[in-house]
């Protein structure tokens, strides 16, 4: 590889190939014209002496080599952008970045702590995706994030999670559904009605089909839905019953009745992740440490389950 015809530009064009999957989105977001791409790409390619990027069935898949790349540019920007930050703050500023994703459940949670921490450091950028679990993995396993928030983390070698809040799951019904009146039910009870669920690769939905498996059990009626805000203003209106988290729920939402499942306690942690083999921001480890130091303050102390220090954030 000739390191002399390799410059930051050719690696910032070759980064957004990669992401978009296109080379004239790629020229869109550049202000480049689709040729002007089409032969940085080449000339990196040259340069590695081996291909980045194949065309197959009229779409771009990246190599083995170009995967390799990627992750290296990741670092290589990642650190100059800290030093950036490090410059900043030697200025007296308190100035950078906080990339989080997070699954859809966790938008009820994480921004009690993004409020206040952006309070205290207005000029700390913090961009949020919000997105199903599969896709929140997406992002996890190309590395675009600092911080990933899962309530069911990935088991994988690259990961390393701590969880912070505990995520018991309730059962919900519309208040003029026979079981409203109900004291107390069973699951089995429950089979019979029809269930309005996430998607397929839910955390919630696995929980729930998993322990439905383990029982025997199979739901007589379902019908998928694509968030829990959908699922939550479907059971108010009588379309059926569902399993949501707590966090979901409004206390003074009286629009649905939670049910006391005798036999069935359903319930998981959220967790903060991060990929150990990327650079994550100063940014990032600071709101880590303020949300270890702050957890029992801004969310329910009941719920809190701290053990963020187990995180390695050198």
């Amino acid at each position: 590889m000739d390191l002399r015809h390799i410059s930051f530009r050719l690696l910032e064009v070759f980064m957004s190939v990669v992401k978009t999957g296109s080379i004239s989105e790629t020229a869109r977001r550049l202000h480049l014209t689709q040729p002007t791409v089409s032969l940085q790409i080449k000339r990196l390619q040259e340069a590695v002496a081996e291909p980045l990027m194949v065309m197959q069935h009229q779409k771009m898949h990246v190599t083995e080599a170009g995967l390799e790349l990627y992750k290296t540019c990741q670092q290589v920007f990642g650190h100059f952008e800290d030093y950036q930050d490090f410059l900043t703050e030697l200025n007296g500023g308190e100035r950078g970045r906080c990339k989080i994703a997070m699954v859809n459940t966790a938008q009820y949670i994480l921004p009690k702590l993004l409020g206040p921490y952006s309070n205290l450091h207005p000029h700390v950028e913090l961009p949020l995706e919000i997105g199903n679990r599969a896709e929140v993995l997406n992002r996890f396993e190309r590395g675009e994030d600092d911080i990933y928030v899962f309530s069911h983390p990935p088991s994988l070698e690259h990961a390393q999670a701590a969880r912070f809040l505990h995520n018991p799951l309730e059962f919900i019904v519309p208040v003029n559904h026979p079981l409203a009146q109900v004291e107390s039910v069973k699951l089995s009870d429950l089979m019979q009605y029809r269930f309005l669920l996430r998607e397929n690769g839910s955390a919630t939905r696995m929980l729930f089909e998993s322990e439905l498996q383990s029982r025997g059990l199979v739901l007589s009626d379902s019908v998928q839905m694509a968030s829990n805000e959908a699922i939550r203003v479907a059971v108010s209106s009588g379309m059926g019953i569902a399993v949501l988290s707590r966090h979901v729920l409004a206390k003074d939402d009286a629009s649905f009745k939670v049910l006391t499942v005798t036999d069935t306690h359903l319930a998981s942690h959220w967790y903060f992740v991060m990929r150990t083999d990327r650079h994550i921001s100063h940014a990032a480890r600071n709101f880590l440490k303020f949300a270890q130091q702050h957890l029992e303050q801004y969310l329910d102390s009941q719920w809190v389950r701290n053990e963020l220090d187990n995180l390695q954030l050198n």
